[in-house]
């Protein structure tokens, strides 16, 4: 065969692009040539490889999906506009990040913490329009549901930039305190937060549908929630030097593979629930999603008036039992209301396929986040896997979704059985990714609660 046949697709699709395509691909290529020669010296040769690579994906992800494109330039400009009202101030080593609190757009919109302020604020007004649409609208697209939409991407916005800035800031408090803000809960929560809304707004666009944006949104607002409080109760806004183990470019890669898969995960179980509310016997769910809980809160309340934990972690958790029973509160309302909730939901084999692709995509990032971190635990402490508690649940979650695409691709699993593993997967990673931090110590208790 001639080989300039392997050639035609490729030239097919570059012929494709319009002039934005090509003024977008030049804008990153301009951003990315800014970044190297005012920041190169911060930077190793695997951080200068990153920033490689993660200009040419930015650009395809931009030609793959137009709105993407918007976004991280807004973001981009609004991240240089913050740079710039911070270096009106410096001290001794940078930019006085006090005083720089003085200015207006820092103090209220631009600096790290405000940005994420203001991401909370429009997750949560999302999800209370995503919810009044979808209960009084009765088009396909209500109004309300459009302007949940719309904050759910103002949301993603001032995430980025709350990040982007804070690892600016991280940089300007002393020498080797700069890093990426993915190494504790406060910021792999904000992460979490931003692409699990990502991946819903891709979705939401794909499937012509904006109907579950209401059960998507409401374990993005969950993570707010504890964002918040986490904020409040252990000051954790505050930008802390890296511990050892963490001072690895493996980490850049790591954590950010993993919150896709976290992200993908979530947004299958909330189709799950979705699908469960719109399918499943009554009986199942009052057991399921109600019975369940209330037997975790009576075993914690056990455990309580056992007497067998120290003070600290029964008053930790028992403000946990008050969060699950208020969760079976908010599950017994659903079915209550299931007739109101599922009348506009859509059709069962498409929210079916939206939950597969969400699980293989999910699945895909983290097995590549698992080799991954084995890569990074020989490189920090000497071995690829040592049976720490995280990497134990962290097989388990890979096991339990490897079964479940195993079941489905080979055996044909589909229907009800499928929405409630993959909803009881969602338990199992939080697990992993909350439980462990509370519950067991490990070489991997760098953010406990």
């Amino acid at each position: 065969m001639n080989t300039t046949t392997f050639d035609l697709p490729r030239r097919h699709a570059l012929q494709r692009r319009d002039v934005f395509d090509w003024l977008f691909a030049a804008l990153v290529v301009l951003g990315g040539g800014y970044a190297f020669s005012r920041y190169h010296a911060s930077m190793d040769v695997y951080e200068q490889g990153i920033l490689l690579c993660a200009m040419p994906a930015l650009v395809a992800l931009g030609w793959f999906w137009k709105p993407l494109r918007l976004l991280s330039l807004a973001a981009g400009a609004a991240t240089l506009l913050a740079i710039a009202l911070y270096a009106r101030h410096t001290d001794g080593f940078g930019a006085d990040l006090a005083a720089g609190e003085q200015t207006f757009w820092l103090k209220y919109m631009l600096s790290s913490q405000s940005a994420i302020l203001w991401m909370s604020l429009l997750f949560y007004m999302s999800m209370l329009f995503y919810w009044g649409g979808f209960l009084t609208g009765a088009g396909r697209d209500s109004v309300a549901e459009v302007i949940g939409s719309k904050l759910a991407w103002g949301g993603v916005f001032m995430a980025l930039v709350g990040t982007l800035v804070r690892w600016y800031e991280s940089h300007q408090i002393g020498p080797d305190i700069g890093h990426i803000p993915v190494s504790n809960l406060y910021e792999v929560f904000v992460l979490f937060c931003w692409m699990t809304t990502l991946f819903y707004l891709y979705y939401e666009q794909r499937f012509a549908t904006r109907s579950l944006g209401g059960f998507v949104m409401l374990v993005v607002s969950g993570a707010v929630s504890f964002l918040l409080w986490y904020t409040v109760a252990r000051e954790a806004q505050e930008i802390q030097p890296l511990v050892p183990a963490l001072q690895s470019w493996w980490m850049k890669i790591h954590v950010p593979a993993n919150f896709v898969g976290y992200g993908s995960f979530a947004l299958a179980a909330m189709v799950a629930l979705a699908y469960l509310l719109k399918t499943a016997p009554a009986r199942s769910l009052w057991i399921g999603l109600v019975a369940m809980p209330v037997g975790i809160v009576a075993l914690i309340l056990a455990v309580r008036f056992g007497g067998s934990l120290d003070a600290a972690t029964v008053t930790g958790m028992d403000g946990w039992a008050r969060k699950i029973g208020g969760i079976a509160v908010f599950l017994a309302l659903a079915i209550v209301l299931r007739p109101r909730l599922t009348a506009r939901l859509p059709d069962l084999p498409q929210l079916d396929d939206l939950m597969y692709k969400a699980i293989a995509l999910g699945f895909a990032f983290f097995t590549i986040a698992t080799i991954l971190g084995a890569f990074w635990a020989a490189e920090a402490w000497g071995g690829y896997w040592s049976w720490d508690p995280k990497e134990t649940w962290a097989l388990i979650v890979w096991l339990n979704y490897a079964a479940w695409l195993h079941m489905r691709l080979m055996k044909g699993l589909r229907g009800v059985v499928s929405a409630w593993w993959a909803l009881v997967g969602l338990l199992v990673t939080t697990f992993a990714f909350l439980g462990v931090n509370m519950f067991l110590s490990g070489l991997h208790s760098y953010g406990t609660l």
